[in-house]
């Protein structure tokens, strides 16, 4: 699986797991929806994560904004495919493959979140686009604020 756009670097000679994977843009009041998450060095990434088994983009989209936000989102429009090589918490290598989506908010319940080390921040986008951990996901957001 070849992604449209391909961003991070790959160490040479390591072979990256093509993970497929989906990511969201979601705004309210002038800022977006991130997620931090606290792990050995925190962080910060647009919501989303892995599509599972037979998965559809948009049904994985809604599931990891529930998981990791409590948000009930509507998928809307699928902004680009990209790629993201990285290392995970564990340190293996991944690359994750998949659309970075536009969705509505629909509802938010906190109770409804289930990781713990993901923390919902809305922040504004221009300092979203520095904190964002992953290339892929600033460069989505960098897409959408160009065009709006």
């Amino acid at each position: 699986m070849r992604p449209a756009l391909q961003f991070g670097r790959a160490d040479p000679g390591v072979a990256y797991v093509v993970r497929p994977a989906t990511f969201g843009l979601v705004f309210r009041d002038g800022q977006v929806a991130c997620v931090r998450v606290t792990r050995d060095t925190p962080y910060h990434d647009l919501p989303g994560g892995a599509v599972d088994g037979d998965e559809t983009e948009p049904q994985a989209l809604v599931r990891e904004f529930v998981e990791e936000t409590g948000m009930m989102v509507q998928p809307r429009d699928r902004l680009v495919e990209a790629g993201q090589f990285f290392r995970k918490s564990d340190n293996s290598p991944v690359n994750n493959v998949g659309g970075i989506w536009t969705a509505d908010l629909l509802s938010l319940d906190p109770s409804a979140k289930v990781e713990d080390d993901h923390e919902l921040v809305w922040l504004d986008p221009q300092v979203a686009l520095s904190c964002l951990r992953h290339d892929a996901h600033a460069w989505a957001l960098a897409f959408w604020l160009r065009r709006n």
